[in-house]
């Protein structure tokens, strides 16, 4: 069905390879489209309950943008290309069902957007990491500048992106970049066993949980509150709320249905 990813949903998780080992899974064009098709479908689909993306081959997660598309860009049409990344990656960000990173190689400029777009990272011990653009000539263009601060502080995301120096896993995993290191064997076995661990928990608790957290990055502490005690309110409308409560009083693991 796509050119550039690979898709499988298995056990109410979708997995998302990005396909292009032969170009380190570079981002193009035709790739981003696809990933805006897949997210768009994951956000409706009531059988994902999940999504972990990771990358084809043994190098890289994604290893950056096309550069011969680069290469051609004017202003006029940068800005588009720039836009559009960013509305694919906020479609990543902002979907309120839980989206791992399994980042078995090389995360660099786009590949690493794509990583801090999602919920959580992933990492084997061979993953680099680094936002090079400057060493190009242009600047970051699908989130980096605004997610890489939030993630790592202003610091020493202004010293990546100004530098572009790439970091390994261990500096990743220090700055608060990674979640976790694994071993290349074990990394996507490790993405599924806390995917499967996150779906076994109420699924409207876990999405308002993503809603409420993203909208911290965006309102003032006070209206963050609110809106955190709205949603609390509102999971103690759902069954899942009684069958968590209940089965912890009865000494029982709940069975949640997403309701």
């Amino acid at each position: 069905m796509f050119n550039n990813i690979l898709t499988e949903e298995k056990e109410n998780i979708l997995i998302i390879t990005i396909n292009r080992p032969e170009k380190l899974n570079a981002l193009n064009e035709g790739l981003l489209k696809e990933l805006s098709m897949v997210f768009s479908n994951a956000n409706v689909n009531e059988n994902v309950h999940a999504v972990i993306i990771t990358g084809a081959g043994e190098k890289a997660f994604v290893a950056g943008a096309d550069i011969n598309e680069l290469n051609k860009l004017e202003p006029v049409k940068a800005k588009d290309f720039a836009e559009f990344g960013q509305k694919v990656f906020g479609q990543i960000s902002e979907l309120n069902k839980p989206v791992i990173a399994a980042v078995n190689g090389f995360a660099l400029g786009g590949g690493c957007e794509l990583a801090m777009a999602c919920h959580i990272r992933l990492v084997s011990e061979n993953a680099k990491f680094g936002q090079p653009e400057v060493n190009l000539g242009i600047i970051p263009g699908y989130g980096g500048t605004q997610r890489l601060p939030k993630l790592i502080g202003l610091g020493r995301a202004m010293e990546l992106i100004l530098s572009g120096d790439l970091i390994d896993a261990n500096e990743a995993y220090r700055i608060g970049l990674a979640n976790k290191i694994y071993s290349s064997a074990e990394l996507f076995e490790k993405a599924v066993e806390l995917a499967k661990k996150i779906v076994s928990k109420g699924r409207i608790a876990v999405s308002l949980s993503i809603n409420a957290i993203n909208a911290s990055l965006n309102l003032s502490e006070t209206e963050g509150m609110k809106y955190e005690a709205a949603n609390f309110a509102l999971t103690t409308s759902t069954k899942d709320f009684k069958e968590g409560t209940s089965a912890f009083l009865e000494k029982r693991i709940a069975e949640f249905k997403g309701e």
